[in-house]
Parts: C-alpha cells; sequence; structure tokens
C-alpha cells in the first residue's frame, strides 16, 4: 500500500513532464501549462504521505518548500479558482495540520527521522541535499516569474533540476527506493530534452 502511494504519485510527476514535453514539442518552445501545476500539487500531496509513512524526512522537507509554489503558479495563470472551495481549503491547510503535528510530537518525530537505523545520518544529510537543490528549482522559478507576473519555466529551473534529480536517484540507489528511482531517471530525459529545445528556440531567434 505504501508503495501505491509513492507510485501514484510518481505516476503524477512523471505525467507533468509528459504533458509539459509534449505541449513544449508543438509549440516549439518550452511553455508551462496548468497542467503541470495541478499534476505538481497532487503528486507532492501523494508524496508527502509516501515520505510520511518510509520514515523518510528528506522527502517530506523536498514536498513542503514547493507546496505552495505549486499553488502561486496556478493562481497566476487564473487556474486555482477553477477549483472547487472546499478542495481549496483542504489543499492549502493540509501542510499546516502536518507542520502543527510535527511541533507538538517533536521528540517523537526526531527519534522517528534522525535516529533511523535504516538510514544513516550521512545518507539523510546526502538525500536532504537533493531535494534542497531540486526544491531551489522551484524557488527560482518562483522569482524568475514573479518579476514578469507569469508561469515561466526557464532555462535555471531546467539546469537545477539535472543537478538535484542526479543526488536524488543516488540516494535512492543507497535506500533501494524503486519510486524514487523510476521518477527521478525518467525526469533526467525531460530536463535534457527542454534545454535542448530553449538553446534551439534561442538559436532561431539570431
Amino acid at each position: 500500500m505504501i508503495y501505491i502511494i509513492g507510485f501514484l504519485a510518481q505516476t503524477c510527476f512523471s505525467a507533468r513532464l509528459l504533458f509539459q514535453w509534449i505541449m513544449s514539442e508543438r509549440a516549439k518552445q518550452v511553455v508551462s501549462p496548468s497542467i503541470f501545476w495541478i499534476l505538481s500539487l497532487l503528486g507532492s500531496y501523494l508524496l508527502f504521505f509516501y515520505g510520511w509513512l518510509r520514515d523518510d524526512f528528506a522527502i517530506i522537507f523536498g514536498q513542503l518548500i514547493s507546496y505552495y509554489i505549486y499553488i502561486w503558479n496556478l493562481d497566476i495563470k487564473h487556474s486555482w479558482k477553477k477549483i472547487p472551495r472546499p478542495l481549496r481549503y483542504v489543499l492549502i491547510a493540509t501542510p499546516f495540520f502536518a507542520i502543527g503535528y510535527i511541533f507538538t510530537e517533536a521528540h517523537a518525530f526526531f527519534d522517528q527521522f534522525f535516529n533511523n537505523e535504516q538510514i544513516p545520518l550521512w545518507l539523510l544529510l546526502w538525500g536532504s541535499l537533493g531535494q534542497i537543490v531540486f526544491t531551489l528549482r522551484f524557488i527560482y522559478q518562483w522569482i524568475y516569474s514573479r518579476k514578469r507576473q507569469e508561469s515561466i519555466l526557464p532555462l535555471g529551473f531546467w539546469l537545477i533540476s539535472l543537478i538535484g534529480s542526479g543526488i536524488i536517484v543516488s540516494y535512492a540507489l543507497f535506500r533501494r527506493d524503486p519510486v524514487l528511482i523510476l521518477g527521478q531517471s525518467t525526469g533526467l530525459v525531460v530536463y535534457s530534452r527542454n534545454i535542448w529545445i530553449m538553446q534551439k528556440s534561442k538559436r532561431g531567434k539570431i
């Protein structure tokens, strides 16, 4: 059951990349469709619970940071308010409840995640580094897009994605985590392709 949740999350992440890739190929330039952000939000929601059930702080940490950036992109694209209001409230509130629970059970949380015999501290730190780098792409994307008041997936987003994904794949290999290995490995191809499309589009404008 735990792996099913994880694979459903990775299916959402893979589907978002597939849709974004196909739409970019058709437009002959890198695009930022609403479906990309909808699937990102759904995948993040599921992966958060997967990380919790796997006692994996590195996964949870990464999801908490990028979660609201997905919502911001949906809002700037005028797609957020199309989601039923009760569901929007649930989506916004869930991370707050989760963080609140973590603080009320801080000691148990620390023991559960940082004193986990199945995950050595050095590996936890390495996985967390990958999640930090991987999440930085969305912080970069948010800053870049906010300045232009539109949702854009710039070159830096894809370059950071490549670096972060590479770290996470190595972490997943040590953890023997098929969910992360499958999800991140397939993403490497799409990240590289988007960089190629952007470079080609740039050369075409010269």
